[in-house]
């Protein structure tokens, strides 16, 4: 981790987030990326998502520390990790959370990139409707351990003033000042999750896991 360069489309506190940096072969192949060398930053995912939320970032924060906990040290290998959704996806915000995951471990369901030469394929990487206990599952393929992520946000509650704001901003009547404080409280809340408790294990919770062969 190291300080990042503030951006100013973004809240300050982007720039406080973990960052994942990965190997990515197909980069390094192709030229993209000296030695196949690429950082991602919580605003890749916000870009990507097209929104700030705490499942964005509770996402962003369980690949890392499942990642972590594949890889140790190492770097991890972007688009040699299987990733196995608990939910269906088209269940709640599941779509989401596995976007943010596909961008970190380049993990793609049916639709995604079928290699080169036999090399290199992201497709069918990326399961849903897995006996996960967590949110998600990931497996490194080279070796195949995997652990399995949970997310506990109500370890960084809403406030007693955003339950006060949010009805209002959510149903139409809010004034322009109770918007601009519901986005402040929001991404508040945010922030916490990101800076106060990026590993803490009461909120992003890692265990081992037996993959389905």
């Amino acid at each position: 981790m190291y300080a990042e360069p503030r951006d100013q489309e973004f809240p300050d506190f982007f720039a406080d987030a973990p960052t994942l940096t990965v190997r990515d072969k197909l980069a390094q192949f192709l030229g993209a990326a000296t030695h196949g060398t690429m950082t991602y930053r919580y605003a890749d995912a916000v870009r990507l998502a097209g929104h700030s939320c705490p499942t964005v970032a509770g996402t962003y924060l369980m690949t890392l520390s499942g990642l972590k906990a594949l890889y140790g040290d190492e770097l991890p290998v972007r688009g040699e990790v299987e990733v196995f959704m608990g939910d269906s996806r088209d269940s709640g915000a599941t779509g989401v959370v596995a976007t943010v995951v596909q961008l970190l471990t380049g993990a793609a369901a049916e639709t995604g990139f079928h290699g080169i030469g036999g090399q290199f394929s992201r497709a069918d990487l990326l399961h849903f409707d897995q006996p996960v206990q967590g949110t998600f599952g990931l497996r490194r393929m080279d070796t195949g351990r995997a652990v399995q992520v949970q997310l506990n946000a109500s370890v960084v509650p809403w406030t007693d003033e955003m339950r006060e704001v949010m009805p209002r901003a959510v149903s139409g009547r809010a004034s322009d000042e109770d918007l601009a404080r519901f986005g402040a409280l929001w991404q508040d809340r945010v922030r916490k999750m990101l800076t106060e408790h990026a590993s803490d294990p009461a909120m992003i919770q890692v265990g081992d896991w037996q993959a389905p062969a």
